[in-house]
């Protein structure tokens, strides 16, 4: 190693550490699905992500396109493992290989932090597929020990809310009996590897079953008086936090109170069939928007974990025109194929700096300090023969 570069490097970021206090802003992630024959291009892709202040993105396959175009530009990155590789990822060799061809050949440009092994298994009726879940899982974190990627990507898998057998109240939150087992082993895997449990939870479709159990303003998180458990007397102010917390006092009933859970999937189409009550631009701005002011300014997590952080991946960046099922399907996106936003957020989320930190409410001040920033890296480096922090 170059001896004047790593001096100059450290002199320049312990001097940084005095001009930029930590000024963390809380993440947001996005859901980048491909089910579309109308995308545009992943290098066009990258502002749309930056323009909504998202850093961390989550993916459905290990496209590699989207892994090499995502490379440098901080995004943490989710990679998803399709359901049709979980029998072969049975075998601890394909694994390792999987792993080692669309893992670990992107590093450490690309910033890969997590693996989604299968999607929502549990819930389809598939017994070959729920069989080879968790050895998929363990063998893909195994493949991760061997090359030591095992500390800095994690092994999970998304499930659907409708692994529960009871979630309201809150309190009375229960997994599926018939599922109860595998859960559980699950659960222990995410124990051992500390790992997060990936939740999809949609407040839309709990409306749209039945519009008049809760009022609109408690599922688009509008003010609204809120809901009190009658066994626990947690108040809710709304219905995505009575769901999460659903899920933690299900995990806790089976032992396992202690893991991590995030929210792999939410969000609100902006357009649906005739009966698709609530399938509209003005429910999809407000549930969306207040969703990420909540997670940036609040900082909270819910009544049940009011310490716990809250890992939020909105669904999602694009409408996806080939999907099947109803109208709102195709229309979870808050951006049309063409870039374009679908609606307007109404959101001041800036785009953000190399460090994935957002520039939106910083003073003039603050901001010539970032260009001072930059403009002295660039001398520095100038002088001494160096790019980047090496």
């Amino acid at each position: 190693m170059d001896s004047n570069r790593f001096s100059c490097s450290s002199i320049f970021l312990f001097i940084s550490s005095f001009v930029f206090p930590a000024m963390v802003a809380a993440a947001i992630g996005i859901n980048y699905g491909e089910v579309a024959n109308n995308l545009p291009s992943p290098e066009n892709v990258i502002p749309l992500v930056r323009s909504i202040g998202a850093t961390k993105l989550k993916l459905y396959s290990e496209n590699p396109r989207i892994l090499k175009a995502f490379a440098n530009t901080g995004i943490e990155i989710i990679v998803g493992l399709g359901n049709q590789y979980l029998a072969k990822m049975s075998d601890p060799d394909q694994a390792q290989a999987w792993v080692r061809n669309n893992i670990q050949s992107y590093l450490p440009s690309t910033k890969i932090t997590c693996i989604t092994v299968g999607n929502i298994v549990l819930t389809f009726n598939d017994t070959s597929l729920i069989d080879n879940l968790l050895p998929a899982m363990q063998n893909i974190h195994t493949a991760l020990v061997n090359l030591n990627l095992d500390k800095q990507i994690c092994v999970t898998t998304a499930h659907t809310l409708a692994i529960l057998e009871t979630s309201d109240p809150p309190s009375s939150g229960a997994f599926r009996r018939d599922l109860s087992g595998r859960i559980a082993q699950i659960l222990d895997f995410h124990v051992k590897t500390g790992s997060p449990i990936f939740i999809n939870a949609y407040p839309y479709l709990a409306y749209k079953s039945n519009p008049k159990r809760f009022p609109i303003d408690f599922v688009l998180f509008e003010a609204n008086s809120g809901i009190v458990d009658p066994i626990s007397n947690l108040r809710y102010d709304n219905m995505l936090f009575a769901q999460i917390d659903a899920v933690y006092f299900a995990m806790a009933s089976l032992g396992y109170g202690t893991v991590s859970l995030e929210i792999s999937e939410t969000g609100w189409p902006s357009k649906g069939d005739e009966e698709e009550e609530g399938a509209n631009i003005e429910n999809a701005k407000k549930y969306n928007s207040n969703l990420m002011k909540m997670i940036d300014d609040e900082k909270k997590g819910t009544p049940l974990r009011p310490n716990s952080e809250m890992n939020v991946y909105v669904f999602a960046l694009f409408n996806e025109n080939m999907k099947p099922g109803p109208t709102s399907e195709r229309n979870f996106g808050l951006f049309m194929a063409d870039g374009t936003p679908a609606y307007s957020l109404g959101l001041d989320r800036g785009p953000t700096t190399s460090f994935g930190m957002q520039t939106r409410r910083l003073s003039p001040l603050l901001l010539c300090l970032f260009s001072l920033h930059y403009i002295l890296h660039a001398v520095i480096g100038s002088v001494f023969g160096f790019g980047g922090w090496g």
